[in-house]
C-alpha cells in the first residue's frame, strides 16, 4: 500500500505502467492468439476418457439385426408421407402400437415473429408422436429419448425406419431398466421444442401446444438420429447445441467407442480424426477441426434437435448418416448396433451424466481441450483491455500536467491543464444514446415490419433485415448527435473517461460471455480488442475509423462466414456472402424469438452500444 500512497513512487509506477503499456499489449494480444493456436498440440490437447464408472466397458453384445426391417419400414414411411403431403400421424400410430408401444400423439401450433423464408412457413402447426416404451425391471422414474426430426425439405426416411426396428428389438428385451421413448417431430426444431416444453410443463417460447397424455421418467440422455440413405459411409456427431450448450463429454466418447468396436467411420465437423499428433499434420488438421467448432458454438444456434435437450438438464447427441464416395459402407444393421449399445450403457446409468467435462473444445473425436486449458487465451486478450484502462486511469489521476521522463523528456501522455476536471456528466449524453440505439436494434426490426411492408415493395424477412442494416448504419452518425447534446464547456479529458467507460463494459462483457460460450467470446475479443485498444481522437483517424468498422460485430459475422465456407473447403463469392450474412441475420432474429437464442440480444443490447462509445471517442470534439 506504502507504493500507492506515497505520492513519488505513485509517480513512479505511472511513469513505468506509461511507458512500458504499448509493448504489454502487443505483447498480451499475440500471447492470446498463440495459445489459441497451440491448443491442438499436445499436451494441452489431451487423449478423451471415460469417467463414468458404469459406461467404462463395451462388454455388450449388440443382437440387432434387423436390417430389412427397417429398410420396409422406410419405404412405407415415404410412401405414406408422400401420399399425405405430411407427417403420416395415422401410419406412425398403427405402426409403433403394432410393435408394443404405448402411443401418444401431440399437436402444436405457432405463430413465427415474421415468415420464415428459409423453410418458407410463418403459421406452423403440426403433430408429433412418440412411443414409451415401459421398463420391465424398474418403475418409471428414469428414461431415455430416441428421437428422429421430420421437416418439410429433409429426407429422414432411414431415421424413421431405423427408428421403428429398434423399437421392435427393445421391445423383446427383458434388461430394460429405464423406459426407452421413441419420438418422431415435425417441423424439425420446432416439434421438439413443443414436445420438450409439453413434457416438462414449461413455456418458454410461447409455443401452443397440447398436453401430453403419456409420461416417462426424468429423461437421462437422448440421441438425435438423421439418415438420408439405407448405407452409409460414416457417422457425424453434432454437439453444439442452444447458446453454445454442450454435451457431458463421456456421451460423446461412449458414441466413439462403439463406433470403433463396430467398425464405423466416425466424423466430427465433416472431418477424419487426425491419425498422428506427433507430427505436424494431426494437429494442422486439428486446428482445421477446432476451428470449425468455434465458429458452429459461437453462433448459438442448436446444431440438430440435441440442441434443444441440453437447455433442459439432458444430455443429448444428434448423429448424422453421411453416404459420400468413400469405399467403406455400412448399412443399417451397424448404424442400429452402434446405438443398440450406447442405450444398453446408458440404461445402467444410476445417476445423471456429470463426472466428465461440460465445457471443452474438440480438434478431434479422440482429443479434447479441457476449461482450464483454453481460458488463458481469452484471459490474454482481455489484459489488454485492463492494461488500457489502467493507462487512462493513471492519466486521468494525475494533477494534469502530464508525466515527463526524466531529463525533460516528454510522456507518451497527453499534456492536461489541472484546472480541468474528468466531467463526468459529459459521459452521460453518449451512454445513455448508445444504450438507445441498442435498444432501436433489438426492439424496432420486428415490431416496424409491417409499417415497413406497407411503404416500401418488400416483405416482412427483408424488412426486418433492411431495418436492423438502417438502425446498424445509423449508429455511425451517432458522434455527431452527442456532441449537440453534450455541453462545450465539456472538458478535453472528456473522451479519456468516456474511453474508460467503454474498455470496463466491454471488458466485463467478454469476460462473462467467454464463461459461457468461450468461442463466442474469444472470437469477438480477437477482433474487436485491437480496435479498442487504439480508438483515440487524434493521430490518423481514418486508419481508426475503418479499424474499427472492420472489426464491429456485424463485420465479424461477415468475416465468419467467409471463414466457415472457407475451412468446408467450399469458398464463397462476395455476391453469395452478402446473401448469406442477410439471410444468417434474418435467422438469428428468428431463432431468438422462436428458440430463444441469446445472440442477437446479446450484440444489439450489449456489444453494439459499446462499439458506439468506441465510435463516439474517435470523433470526440
Amino acid at each position: 500500500m506504502g507504493l500507492l500512497s506515497d505520492p513519488v513512487r505513485r509517480r513512479a509506477l505511472a511513469r513505468l505502467v506509461l511507458r512500458l503499456n504499448a509493448p504489454l499489449c502487443v505483447l498480451s494480444y499475440v500471447a492470446g492468439i498463440a495459445w489459441f493456436l497451440a491448443l491442438v498440440f499436445p499436451p494441452l490437447t489431451q487423449r478423451t476418457y471415460m469417467s463414468e464408472n458404469a459406461m467404462g466397458s463395451t462388454m455388450v453384445e449388440e443382437q440387432f439385426a434387423g436390417g430389412d426391417r427397417a429398410r420396409a419400414f422406410a419405404r412405407d414411411f415415404a410412401a405414406h408421407r408422400k401420399k399425405s403431403g405430411a407427417l403420416p400421424v395415422a401410419w406412425l400410430e398403427r405402426t409403433m402400437r403394432s410393435v408394443g408401444l404405448e402411443v401418444y400423439t401431440q399437436s402444436f401450433s405457432r405463430k413465427l415473429p415474421f415468415p420464415d423464408e428459409t423453410h418458407e412457413r410463418y403459421m406452423v402447426s403440426g403433430t408429433n408422436v412418440y412411443g414409451i416404451l415401459r421398463a420391465p425391471r424398474a418403475a418409471s422414474t428414469e428414461s431415455l429419448v430416441l428421437t428422429v426430426p421430420c421437416g418439410s425439405d429433409s429426407t429422414n426416411s432411414q431415421a424413421v425406419g431405423l427408428l421403428l426396428a429398434l423399437a421392435a428389438h427393445f421391445r423383446g428385451q427383458i434388461y430394460w431398466a429405464k423406459d426407452i421413448i421413441f419420438l418422431v417431430t415435425e417441423h424439425d426444431l420446432l416439434g421438439t421444442e413443443a414436445w420438450l416444453e409439453a413434457y416438462h410443463d414449461v413455456n418458454v417460447t410461447g409455443m401452443q401446444s397440447s398436453p401430453l397424455q403419456g409420461r416417462a421418467g426424468a429423461i437421462q440422455a437422448a440421441v438425435a438420429l438423421e439418415l438420408s440413405s439405407d448405407v452409409v459411409t460414416s457417422l457425424d456427431v453434432a454437439v453444439e447445441g442452444l447458446n453454445g450448450q454442450l454435451p457431458n463429454l463421456d456421451l460423446l466418447n461412449l458414441f466413439q467407442t462403439f463406433c470403433q468396436k463396430g467398425g464405423l467411420l466416425c466424423t466430427l465437423q465433416g472431418k477424419l480424426q487426425p491419425q498422428d499428433w506427433t507430427s505436424l499434420d494431426g494437429p494442422l488438421q486439428g486446428l482445421q477441426t477446432l476451428l470449425l467448432m468455434v465458429l458452429r458454438q459461437a453462433s448459438g444456434r442448436p446444431h440438430g434437435s440435441h440442441g434443444l435437450f441440453l437447455r433442459y438438464r439432458v444430455e443429448a447427441l444428434t448423429l448424422r448418416g453421411i453416404n459420400s464416395f468413400r469405399q467403406y459402407k455400412y448399412d443399417l444393421v451397424a448404424v442400429g448396433k452402434a446405438l443398440e449399445g450406447m442405450f444398453r450403457k446408458l440404461n445402467h446409468l444410476l445417476e445423471r451424466l456429470h463426472q466428465s467435462f461440460f465445457l471443452y473444445l474438440l480438434p478431434g473425436l479422440s482429443r479434447f481441450v479441457s476449461i482450464g486449458l483454453y481460458m488463458p487465451a481469452v484471459g490474454f486478450l482481455l489484459l489488454v483491455l485492463g492494461l488500457k484502462a489502467l493507462e487512462l486511469w493513471m492519466q486521468l489521476h494525475e494533477a494534469g500536467m502530464g508525466l515527463e521522463e526524466p531529463g525533460g523528456a516528454p510522456g507518451p501522455s497527453v499534456p492536461l491543464p489541472p484546472s480541468q476536471g474528468v466531467g463526468l456528466a459529459s459521459l452521460v449524453a453518449p451512454l445513455l444514446i448508445s444504450q438507445a440505439m441498442g435498444l432501436a436494434l433489438y426492439v424496432l426490426p420486428v415490431l416496424g415490419q409491417h409499417v415497413a411492408t406497407q411503404h416500401f415493395p418488400v416483405a416482412e424477412a427483408e424488412a426486418v433485415v433492411l431495418t436492423l442494416l438502417a438502425i446498424y448504419a445509423a449508429g455511425l452518425a451517432l458522434p455527431h448527435n452527442t456532441h449537440r447534446v453534450v455541453s462545450t464547456q465539456a472538458p478535453d479529458r472528456g473522451w479519456m473517461a468516456l474511453k474508460l467507460v467503454a474498455l470496463i463494459y466491454l471488458a466485463l462483457q467478454l469476460g462473462c460471455i467467454a464463461l459461457t460460450n468461450f468461442s463466442l467470446g474469444f472470437l469477438l475479443a480477437t477482433s474487436m480488442v485491437p480496435a479498442a485498444a487504439l480508438a483515440k481522437p487524434h493521430g490518423p483517424r481514418t486508419l481508426y475509423a475503418a479499424l474499427l468498422v472492420l472489426t464491429s460485430p456485424a463485420a465479424m459475422l461477415l468475416g465468419s462466414l467467409f471463414l466457415w465456407r472457407e475451412l468446408q473447403e467450399a469458398p464463397l463469392s462476395l455476391a453469395e456472402g452478402w446473401q448469406l450474412f442477410l439471410a444468417a441475420l434474418a435467422q438469428g432474429v428468428l431463432e431468438h424469438h422462436t428458440y430463444g437464442a441469446l445472440l442477437f440480444p446479446l450484440l444489439s443490447l450489449g456489444l453494439y452500444p459499446c462499439w458506439l462509445l468506441f465510435w463516439n471517442v474517435l470523433f470526440w470534439k
